[in-house]
């Protein structure tokens, strides 16, 4: 469904709780929303970039493309995979053989970083290498190789 007919299905749930007016306040505050970008991982994510692809892999609406554009980021990864535009969604392993496909990487040689456990969890079970993220210092360690 796009994101607006989520939306839409949200506003409808929330109505059930709390009155049509509301949901559909809470939701347009909501939607402004288009999240915050932490520096340090861009930078790093740059400075890894220079040496492999980089592909943003993301169980996203059909607004991603936007959001990642108003957030300045548009041009930051080398391809990006939005579930909701390929029809199937993390953890299932065709989202991680689309993503190596979209680079041209051998699957195995990809490294799967999410802050899902369960994602991370099957990419490895599909032959990725895979981090849980936790903090961009843990990013940074596991990254600085690829740097050298």
């Amino acid at each position: 469904m796009s994101d607006d007919q989520w939306r839409e299905r949200v506003t409808e749930d929330l109505a059930a709780t709390c009155g049509q007016v509301r949901a559909q306040g809470l939701v347009h505050a909501w939607s402004a929303l288009t999240g915050r970008v932490d520096m340090d991982v861009l930078e790093l994510l740059a400075d890894v970039r220079r040496r492999v692809p980089v592909v943003l892999v993301s169980n996203a609406t059909t607004r991603l493309e936007d959001d990642l554009a108003a957030l300045g980021l548009a041009d930051a990864f080398d391809a990006v995979i939005n579930t909701a535009r390929i029809g199937v969604a993390k953890p299932d392993r065709r989202v991680f053989e689309a993503a190596a496909r979209s680079v041209a990487a051998d699957l195995h040689r990809c490294l799967f970083i999410d802050d899902t456990p369960g994602h991370v969890t099957a990419a490895r079970e599909t032959g990725l290498t895979g981090l849980h993220y936790q903090h961009v210092d843990q990013l940074r360690s596991t990254l600085t190789p690829l740097l050298a």
